[in-house]
């Protein structure tokens, strides 16, 4: 179970929501989209949240870093099913750790929570090494965005 608050107490977040529409290539033959998929949804709003922020795949990229995953953690609550119209909000969560904590809410066309989870990327530099601190970029970035001072 993810405890938000016990594991970032007072923690500075930035979300963004981005609809997404359930394919039917993502269902079973019930029409319930298989289990697999919300990791997919999750790098929908990873996504959309570097879009929005300018920190996505490509900026990182650019910088000279890859940020592959390292733990995913995905809790079903409801099935969605082909056809709906669902939200997913997308939260990172600051940590002084060379590492970015993205959090996420999926909710149904109700309103009501379908699925929540949590991935954690790391650093690799264009050798393929482990950042044990912050790159200077992300430093940067999270001046620009708030989560540090």
């Amino acid at each position: 179970m993810i405890r938000r608050k016990e594991l970032y107490k007072e923690a500075t977040e930035l979300t963004v929501t981005k609809d997404i529409r359930v394919r039917f290539n993502e269902t079973d033959p019930l029409g319930i989209v298989w289990h697999g998929y919300y990791i997919t949804y999750f790098e929908d709003g990873r996504e959309a949240f570097g879009r929005h922020h300018g920190i996505s795949y490509l900026d990182v990229n650019d910088k000279g870093f890859t940020t592959p995953i390292v733990k995913s953690v995905c809790e079903h609550k409801l099935s969605l099913r082909y056809g709906d119209v669902a939200r997913i909000e997308t939260t990172i969560v600051d940590t002084p750790a060379a590492k970015m904590i993205f959090r996420y809410t999926i909710f149904d066309a109700n309103n009501e929570i379908a699925c929540i989870g949590e991935t954690i990327q790391v650093f690799l530099d264009k050798k393929g090494e482990l950042m044990l601190t912050n790159p200077p970029f992300y430093e940067e970035w999270k001046r620009k965005v708030g989560l540090i001072k």
